[in-house]
């Protein structure tokens, strides 16, 4: 059997006299509404011009929120304009809940405001908020050093499953997207350098530029920012979630300090893998420029190996590995920073997740562009 569809809320208006009389009939429920607000302008208009509003409400049949919100509309007008109001004609129920609303005035200063701040009031908004920043990242760094400190002298405690199966996280696990990220970025940088050096007749050299691309820059670069996407979101979504179910105040509570428990196990298998997974990253960078030499340009395999052999050496093997770990402690140190620094709900817990992403983007390249003056500066 087909529902049939429930009745409208009906509205109508009978003057008597001064006395505006508002006869509410019909289904006042969210199902019921056909009409919405339709004429409520020209209803306010009228109630302006009145002396007196009352109601009848004989033939109302059910209602819910929907009635008590046109209700307080009517009269939030009615005092605006100073026009008395009778509540006897609405049902008992209603007229206790709108009791209850007015029972305490709103305070005048409750409401929020959007204030579009000036110039200089932005500029010293960023500038607080970049120092507030700093200053709990410096604070966080002080902390893990402590930690680290702990940790050496034996007296740091954490769970050494914990550490292992981090160390699995960040390390076995990642391997596929690194095969792939890598193995694409070594084809594109051969495609890129072959494009030019091919007006040379130089595609010889395109095993140095991807050699020497992937092993001081990209094979670092990429798997950090990797990582950073990967599990630097991971750490701060793990201790955000903590932080809302109150987690680190339990440890606490116990007697053991959460960057000992939950920051240090997951900086120290963050910071041991990422130059496996550098040169992991490396290799597969320059097999994909291999394959693009080797296919596209007909360079054979010793040609490519020979010419990679000269531009190639061990100091910039050195160079990406410095990098890339150094990459691998910013990383664990925005995701636990902004994990540990999560609110109490599930949508602090998202923020967290981002600020992870871009603290620990934004501190790898920054970093990667010091290391990359020093590097040159000191011809390493």
């Amino acid at each position: 059997m087909s529902k049939e569809p429930e009745p409208g809320r009906e509205l109508s208006i009978e003057s008597r006299g001064d006395v505006l009389v508002l006869i509410l009939g019909g289904n006042w429920t969210r199902e019921g509404i056909v009409n919405g607000d339709a004429g409520l302008a020209d209803l306010i208009e009228r109630i302006a011009e009145s002396a007196t509003v009352s109601f009848r409400t004989d033939a109302l049949a059910a209602w819910d929120s929907t009635l008590l919100t046109f209700l307080v509309r009517i009269v939030d007008a009615c005092r605006k304009s100073g026009v008395p109001v009778v509540l006897d004609g609405l049902p008992a129920g209603v007229q206790g809940l709108l009791k209850l609303a007015y029972a305490v005035p709103e305070r005048q200063d409750a409401r929020r405001t959007e204030a579009n701040p000036g110039f200089l009031e932005s500029v010293g908004l960023r500038a607080l908020t970049v120092w507030h920043l700093t200053g709990s990242l410096l604070g966080f760094i002080g902390e893990t050093s402590l930690s680290l400190l702990r940790f050496f002298a034996g007296r740091a405690r954490f769970r050494r499953v914990d550490f292992w199966l981090f160390v699995e996280e960040a390390g076995v696990r990642a391997l596929p997207i690194v095969t792939l990220i890598s193995l694409l970025v070594g084809m594109i940088l051969a495609f890129v350098g072959a494009h030019q050096l091919s007006m040379f007749g130089a595609e010889i050299y395109i095993a140095g530029a991807v050699g020497i691309g992937m092993v001081r820059e990209m094979g670092a670069m990429m798997t950090a920012i990797i990582m950073a996407g990967r599990t630097g979101a991971a750490y701060a979504a793990q201790i955000g979630t903590m932080q809302v179910n109150q987690e680190i105040d339990a440890l606490r509570t116990m007697g053991i300090n959460p960057m000992d428990f939950l920051v240090l196990p997951r900086l120290l298998a963050l910071v041991l893998m990422m130059p496996v997974l550098c040169i992991y990253a490396d290799i597969m960078g320059i097999a994909g420029g291999a394959l693009v030499g080797i296919s596209t340009y007909g360079i054979s395999r010793a040609e490519f190996l020979n010419e990679l052999q000269k531009f190639v050496h061990f100091g910039d093997i050195t160079v990406g590995l410095f990098k890339c770990t150094v990459f691998g402690v910013l990383v664990a140190l925005s995701g636990c920073l902004r994990g540990m620094e999560c609110g109490r709900s599930s949508s602090a817990v998202g923020l967290a997740t981002t600020s992870a992403v871009v603290t620990a983007i934004t501190l790898i390249i920054a970093s990667d562009a010091v290391m990359t003056v020093v590097t040159t500066i000191l011809h390493l």
